[in-house]
């Protein structure tokens, strides 16, 4: 490799990861404005720290500062933080009970949602209403329209390929429902968007429906008239940190993408494999039977594959629930903060992420 400064970031291309440089870092920021352009006074200002510590209003760390000393420092934080907020918290949501509709029209599942809460915006202290996920992506477009400089939580996919997955299984039911209940979470700890107007209403209200008609057709013509006007604009006068970082994205989403395709050809070729060693064990059981002087080693051979299939089957199963589940959630974030700063181009606010 040369000793020279690294190249511009690409927006697709197969890049490393471990060599895209971090889209507001200095040396990426004056390739990405052209030498002899001056850089805008953030990031003289950023640059002008060095290596001190930064404090960000959103209290993120800035890249390149270093991560607690050990893995135990962090729990204890973590634990410490748990424990202030379940003393100051002051609204809880929960998501369970998902319950089968079967209509003449459609089938569908909705999810109980419960709230308990001590502020004056509320006029009881608990709610139960029912919701299903068309009301939960009306809530995320509501808060998107009205909280336009935030970073609002993703939702889990809606649609499902027909045929390979049964929505209306209880293992894709309760997967979903985890989902939903962690995106309400999200909002509940937001010290914004957890006040919004929109997100009171879906908490509290029992007819939705009857809300989201309010007004919906003059809203909805004037937003998309909004939405033309702003997306002509940012094409036309796009700031030069926003496109280093629509890059970085493009490129980090395209990588996650690579990986997750990657990961559901492993687990499909497991699954495979696993199958064959079910199929495969008994038969040393069965012939260890017939063969007296090589059944012990016949036998030992059979439990070998036992102890295999074991393992495959729990490092499939902590794929399937653990990894990819992670994995497509950063793919959404990564969505959602590409949305939110094209919005930050329009109004010229900070993003802040319910992380």
């Amino acid at each position: 490799m040369s000793g020279g400064p690294p190249k511009g970031l690409p927006s697709t291309g197969p890049h490393s990861l471990l060599d895209m440089p971090h889209p507001l870092a200095g040396s990426s920021s004056e390739e990405a404005v052209g030498g002899d352009s001056t850089p805008s006074p953030d990031l003289l200002m950023a640059r002008s720290f060095g290596d001190k510590d930064l404090i960000l209003p959103n209290g993120g760390t800035p890249a390149g500062t270093s991560s607690p000393a050990s893995s135990s420092s962090l729990l204890n934080r973590l634990q410490l933080d748990d424990d202030i907020d379940g003393e100051t918290r002051d609204l809880f949501v929960t998501v369970d009970d998902p319950k089968k509709h079967v209509c003449t029209m459609e089938t569908y599942i909705t999810y109980r949602i419960t709230t308990k809460s001590t502020r004056v915006e509320f006029d009881l202290p608990e709610y139960s209403v029912r919701r299903r996920y068309q009301d939960f992506d009306w809530l995320r477009n509501k808060l998107e329209e009205s909280q336009p400089t935030h970073l609002i939580p993703p939702l889990p996919e809606k649609f499902v390929v027909k045929g390979v997955v049964d929505r209306f299984s209880e293992e894709f039911v309760e997967t979903r429902r985890k989902a939903l209940d962690k995106f309400l979470k999200r909002i509940t700890d937001h010290p914004v968007l957890s006040f919004n107007e929109h997100f009171n209403v879906f908490l509290t209200a029992k007819d939705l429906n009857a809300y989201k008609k309010q007004g919906m057709a003059l809203l909805t013509r004037v937003g998309e008239s909004v939405k033309h006007v702003t997306g002509g604009y940012k094409l036309r006068s796009r700031p030069l940190e926003f496109a280093a970082i629509g890059d970085y994205l493009d490129t980090f989403a395209l990588k996650l993408g690579t990986i997750d395709r990657i990961a559901q050809r492993i687990i499909k070729e497991e699954i495979e494999y696993l199958v064959e060693l079910r199929e495969y064990g008994p038969v040393y059981s069965t012939w260890s039977a017939l063969e007296g002087e090589l059944a012990e080693p016949l036998e030992g051979v059979s439990a070998c594959i036992g102890n295999c299939s074991t393992a495959l089957e729990e490092l499939t199963d902590d794929m399937t629930e653990d990894f990819l589940p992670v994995l497509r959630e950063y793919i959404l974030y990564s969505d959602s903060m590409k949305e939110t700063s094209d919005l930050l181009i329009c109004f010229g606010g900070r993003s802040t992420a319910p992380l």
